[in-house]
């Protein structure tokens, strides 16, 4: 039976991070569940995006994990698989695809390591930064799967930052925390990611390893601390 996209990614994370325990397919929800937890989760939730989400709660020392995916969104990989190539007509669906499912991987991961409070705004920000900087490398392995070379051009860089960082509109959040969250997160992993652009393939993960290990305090005074000239300024449009 042919692996889904979904599974290959999840063992993609597992592969560079460590075993979740759950096929996290098994933690897919359809739009109901979605909209009863969305209710549950409050007002914030109207602003975050209808394309996907993902859920967590805790009860009895257990987490409990959702991951929705719009019809729409589903459709738009179908018909544009990303593993026959990446291209306009895919990579924002692609980039909402592979964050859910790092959101959830990371979250368990978490868990399984002691982290409770989930509802934290730390919590939150460690998984966005922590999922934008995953689905920028993700992206990179796609582009190069499709080049005779395996190389990732300067130009392809460029348009997979355009897609991941720059098309970002954390302005247009009505909600002060929630502007605050995307504003930060997209800085930093776009200068993190400047950074990893600079290592080889092997320095490469074991550095995305360690920074897996920090909690976000850490992770921002990491970023924060990395020499000017490995970091350019992320420009919006």
């Amino acid at each position: 039976m042919n692996e889904t996209l979904f599974s290959q990614i999840q063992k993609l994370f597992e592969r560079t991070y460590a075993q979740v325990g759950i096929n996290l397919e098994d933690c897919l929800i359809g739009r109901h569940r979605c909209r009863q937890l969305s209710i549950l989760v409050g007002k914030s939730a109207r602003e975050l995006s209808e394309l996907a989400r993902t859920f967590l709660r805790t009860a009895n020392d257990q987490l409990y994990v959702g991951i929705y995916y719009s019809r729409w969104l589903i459709e738009q990989l179908e018909r544009h698989d990303p593993r026959a190539g990446l291209s306009d007509h895919n990579i924002r669906s692609l980039i909402a695809f592979v964050e859910e499912i790092n959101h959830a991987l990371h979250a368990a991961l978490q868990f399984k390591n002691g982290a409770r409070d989930i509802a934290s705004e730390d919590f939150a920000r460690n998984l966005e930064l922590q999922a934008q900087v995953d689905t920028y490398l993700v992206l990179l392995l796609f582009v190069a799967f499709f080049r005779k070379t395996q190389r990732v051009s300067r130009s392809d860089r460029r348009w997979l930052r355009f897609h991941l960082f720059n098309r970002q509109c954390p302005d247009a959040f009505a909600d002060r925390n929630l502007r605050a969250r995307y504003l930060e997160t997209a800085d930093l992993a776009a200068s993190y990611t400047q950074y990893l652009d600079t290592l080889n393939a092997i320095r490469r993960v074991e550095e995305i390893r360690l920074f897996r290990s920090l909690d976000y305090t850490d992770k921002k005074e990491c970023i924060l601390a990395l020499p000017p000239a490995k970091i350019r300024p992320l420009l919006r449009n």
